[in-house]
């Protein structure tokens, strides 16, 4: 959510924005029902002056003149039930409203319509194609049915389309990458940023060496309340994505960003508590609505996995959110530098990024299957968007209340990541190497065979 003032002092801001992301948003019924609810407010609290002014002229009016101020009384009584069940019905249609509004984006950020005006940063690492093998290529699901390790039949006998089972070394493989993930980012320490300006009393920061920061593991729940989907961005616009239990008002995360970046909402923050720096591991269900037809062989789209997400909620300094954009980048591509697969680096364009992002990075993985890089990893900064939908909030240094920024970014997701991993490095055989990194988490094994 952004803030109304910045509609109402610069509603062209905000149609551009709109415009950059391919949105259609009503910026003139916002400002109209903006102002009918200020209207409203006004008179509100005039007639509720007027209201205990009238009431201290009752304690003292002589008894032939309280009748007619009682009476004055019941019609201003009458007239504030009245503006107080109006102003509840234009503060919801305004939420409402301001649910759809769309983040600012950086004015860095690359304009565009979609995901082919994506920018390309760098890649890392050589492709390899079908034809570089020199064998004949399997796909990761002819590999892993040949070597019992996928069982894509039967996940769907158990739970419909987009299901799979892992099996045997299928299943180590999922639980090792995941595990050299969670025990980098348990490893792994931060120095601050460069002290920034934090008000008129200065930095929070003195000239003491300052601790060094790391990211805080959390087990989370994947089953939420509804306020937090709305809360972390993805209802009302992404509620179709979603699956719902109705009855409780809850539903199933797409992601541990959800709990994560919740976790702190509806709390005020010391300053010197920033910034937060969390890492959690959950499974992910996703609907994929609207993907009928679409990569519907093997593991590339599917219904549920596990994934390692990190959250960072930080202080509301535009620099900070950038060293710490590029933080949680540099902790995915590490991971995938340890796996040696090939990857590259986007720079997501304003029409691809959707609503709440500020600014909007992703990683895709070399997948030969595809004879292309696939989304692996997606890097989001979002400014105040989620903090003020959450009420996550901070003081600064002058001790004034502001919301927090948020970013989070995938650290890795399996069984998508499978995909390269065995295709990569599949032998002539049928046979699959185990990368280095992964055999101490899989009993010393070298070769699934």
């Amino acid at each position: 959510m952004i803030d109304i003032r910045l509609i109402r002092e610069n509603p062209e801001l905000v149609r551009q924005a709109a415009a950059d992301k391919g949105m259609k948003v009503d910026v003139d019924r916002v400002l109209e029902v903006d102002a009918r609810r200020r209207a409203i407010e006004t008179e509100f609290n005039e007639l509720r002056s007027q209201q205990n002014r009238t009431g201290e002229r009752i304690a003292k009016a002589p008894k032939e003149e309280k009748a007619a101020l009682s009476a004055e009384m019941g019609k201003l009584k009458a007239r504030l039930r009245e503006l107080d069940e109006q102003r509840a019905g234009v503060e919801a249609e305004l939420h409402q409203l301001m649910l759809l509004m769309p983040q600012i984006p950086a004015p860095e950020a690359p304009r565009g319509r979609d995901p082919r005006d994506n920018v390309e940063v760098r890649r890392v690492g050589e492709p390899k194609r079908r034809e570089d093998f020199g064998f004949p290529f399997r796909d990761h699901l002819e590999l892993g049915e040949k070597l019992g390790i996928i069982d894509m039949e039967r996940g769907v006998k158990l739970a419909g389309s987009r299901n799979y089972v892992l099996r045997g070394a299928g299943a180590m493989l999922h639980e090792a990458v995941l595990r050299l993930a969670w025990d980098l980012m348990v490893g792994r320490r931060f120095e601050r940023p460069v002290p920034r300006d934090q008000g008129a009393k200065g930095s929070r920061h003195d000239d003491a060496p300052a601790p060094s920061l790391s990211f805080e593991p959390l087990t989370v729940p994947v089953l939420v309340l509804d306020k937090l989907m709305e809360g972390t961005g993805f209802f009302p616009l992404h509620r179709d994505e979603v699956y719902l239990a109705e009855r409780d008002g809850q539903c199933l995360v797409g992601t541990a960003e959800v709990p994560v970046t919740g976790f702190h909402g509806d709390e005020v923050l010391a300053l010197d508590e920033l910034p937060k720096l969390y890492f959690a591991r959950s499974t992910c269900f996703r609907r994929e609505a609207g993907a009928a037809g679409k990569d519907t062989r093997g593991l590339y789209r599917i219904h549920f996995f596990d994934k390692l997400e990190q959250v960072v909620i930080c202080a509301a300094d535009d620099a900070e959110s950038a060293y710490w954009h590029e933080v949680i980048i540099r902790n995915a591509t590490d991971v995938l530098d340890a796996l040696e697969l090939p990857y590259r680096l986007l720079e997501v364009c304003t029409g691809d990024m959707g609503q709440g992002k500020v600014r909007m990075f992703d990683i895709e993985t070399w997948m030969p299957s595809r004879d292309a890089y696939g989304e692996t990893h997606s890097a989001s900064r979002f400014g105040e968007f989620q903090a003020r939908r959450l009420n996550l909030r901070y003081r600064d240094a002058d001790g004034r209340l502001r919301f927090c920024h948020t970013l989070n970014n995938t650290v890795i997701a399996s069984p998508r990541i499978l995909i390269p991993i065995l295709e990569m490095n599949q032998n002539a055989d049928g046979s699959v190497t185990v990368p280095q990194a992964l055999r101490a988490y899989m009993g010393g094994l070298e070769r699934v065979s």
